[in-house]
């Protein structure tokens, strides 16, 4: 880094805007909501879904209550035209949802995307071309006339092409790209040029996208740039102002809860941020911090669980543990003393003498999103330091499955209480290796080879029970299956293998595998077991006798 970098960077100019509104105002209702994630969120991917994941993912928006949904880039390539086309043909889309298509102001593009859009009940037309500075010199060489002349000629040849959409219903949008970067005077001026071309009215109102493209500045001068425009541009009555910010600073739902403050109508963004380089704005945090308010933001997360699955299956993307609202553990308090006030706080809740939610940490209540707020068992409960996992994985390197992790807790807290005291990282994994790792009755390994047949593995298992010799076989598509068959061969209790995961614990030669092993017995009381061994196969079986010996 520079130790001057002002020799390199400059502030962006503010906005003049001395008598600026947006600050004194309040939040009251919900935009209107568009998602993106179908093709902004999508053309960001390492690999863009396919027809059959779209078709999941717009599925699943629609049940979230979105009206708009931009379905991608028809113009772009065969998967957008053909999922256009499946949407409209196959009548997927509710007749009360817009399908919008995005589109650059070139005239092969534009014919392609009507090509696309015939027999769609409600389309909105989405145009675009870039605006800001960079943009003109770097990427177009351009005078700010020409620019112009891009803009119209785009929305001549979409007004020229409305009536082979007879039938349809249509809105149409136009997106000064890279607008946050732009000259307010001049971003104006493009609309303008395109709001003479498509004539909207009050009772036919245009979108008028502003996108803060890249962020270049804070959120309080997107808001600035929103409130300009909004009070300067001609026929304001007439639009519809939308927001699309990006994330590049970080502040993408502080620029669109400001950019709403100054007078915005309508918001696009993705679920859980997804998209260009740090990505969209996140629709359901926007939504989520109304709804916290009291304001019903129009869109239903009852189930976030089911849809960060549907997310994550359908864009290989993850929502990260500590993601608002989603994430993994933003309803889990590690703090002794935040468990403290967020138990006295429910417990407060639950007897009905508060109206209002008011639970000291927690901002809303887990289970209007379909969750649960969770404690993590601490290394002492009165102290408030670090968990029984994240000790474990960060001083061990033993990374409990999470469902493991919720049988070990109680254990573990209970061996902490019992002491009275802080306990170290090796005393929680002594704690850990009594209880699994070194459980070697009734059953405990005295060899297992396997073979592979046709197919097929076959396994013969030296074992004592109780000290006494047992020998049997077994068979199966692996060797864990295999054993599971031996053992009832042996009149064991039917049993089989609810979960599994393994990892290297150590490193060098003699480097050592773990192996975690659920089983589920006949009578369903599921238990956890562990195995330790150089051999991956045998810290399996060694996990699975575990598992045994604590049922």
């Amino acid at each position: 880094m520079l130790k001057d970098p002002s020799a390199k960077y400059r502030p962006f100019p503010p906005v003049h805007l001395p008598d600026r509104q947006w600050p004194s105002r309040t939040l009251t209702h919900a935009p209107s909501w568009c998602s993106v994630d179908l093709r902004d969120g999508n053309q960001a991917l390492a690999v863009p879904m396919n027809v059959g994941q779209k078709l999941e993912l717009f599925q699943t928006l629609v049940k979230c209550g979105f009206k708009e949904i931009e379905v991608g880039f028809p113009s772009a390539s065969n998967t957008e035209f053909t999922f256009n086309r499946r949407l409209i043909e196959e009548q997927r889309a509710p007749e009360d949802v817009w399908l919008q298509v995005l589109v650059q102001a070139r005239e092969e593009l534009i014919e392609r995307t009507f090509e696309s859009l015939v027999g769609a009940k409600k389309v909105i037309i989405h145009l675009y071309n870039s605006t800001s500075p960079a943009q003109r010199r770097v990427v177009f060489g351009m005078s700010k006339e020409e620019i112009l002349q891009v803009a119209v000629r785009g929305a001549q040849w979409v007004q020229d092409r409305l009536p082979r959409l007879a039938g349809t219903e249509v809105r149409l949008q136009y997106s000064v790209e890279s607008f946050s970067a732009t000259e307010v005077e001049f971003a104006k001026e493009a609309a303008e040029a395109v709001m003479a071309v498509w004539k909207p009215t009050p009772q036919h109102k245009m979108i008028l996208n502003l996108p803060d493209t890249v962020e270049v500045a804070g959120p309080n001068v997107y808001a600035d740039q929103i409130e300009w425009i909004g009070r300067n541009i001609k026929h304001r009555d007439s639009l519809i102002i939308s927001l699309h910010a990006h994330n590049d600073r970080s502040t993408g739902v502080a620029a669109t809860e400001l950019g709403l403050l100054a007078g915005a109508d309508r918001v696009e963004g993705t679920l859980f941020g997804n998209g260009e380089r740090t990505g969209n704005l996140d629709i359901v945090t926007v939504a989520l911090n109304l709804y916290m308010h009291g304001i019903d933001p129009k869109l239903d997360f009852t189930d976030l669980n089911a849809i960060c699955e549907v997310y994550e299956r359908c864009t290989g993307m993850t929502v990260p543990p500590r993601h608002p609202y989603a994430g993994e553990l933003v309803f889990t308090a590690f703090s002794g003393s935040h468990q403290d006030a967020i138990k006295k706080g429910l417990a407060e809740w639950e007897t009905g003498r508060q109206k209002y939610w008011d639970v000291p940490y927690l901002t809303i209540d887990p289970n209007d999103l379909g969750r649960e707020y969770r404690e993590v068992i601490r290394v002492n409960s009165q102290s408030g330091k670090g968990g029984v996992a994240y000790l474990l994985e960060n001083e061990y390197g033993i990374v409990l499955p999470k469902e493991m992790q919720r049988e070990f807790g109680p254990i573990a807290n209970e061996e902490v209480d019992r002491l009275g005291r802080e306990v170290s990282g090796a005393e929680l994994k002594g704690m850990f290796w009594r209880e699994y790792i070194e459980r070697t009755a009734p059953w405990q390994l005295q060899g297992f080879e396997t073979e592979s047949r046709d197919g097929k593995v076959r396994c013969r298992a030296r074992l004592l029970h109780d000290g006494k010799p047992v020998e049997f076989s077994g068979e199966g598509n692996g060797p864990l299956a295999a054993l599971v068959h031996g053992f009832s061969t042996a009149g064991v209790p039917r049993f089989e293998i609810a979960n599994y995961s393994e990892h290297a614990l150590s490193a060098g030669e003699e480097a050592a595998a773990i192996a975690y092993i659920q089983i589920k017995p006949s009578n369903g009381r599921t238990r956890w077991g562990a195995g330790v061994d150089t051999n991956i196969e045998l810290a399996s079986v060694r996990a699975v006798l575990s598992a045994l010996n604590r049922s």
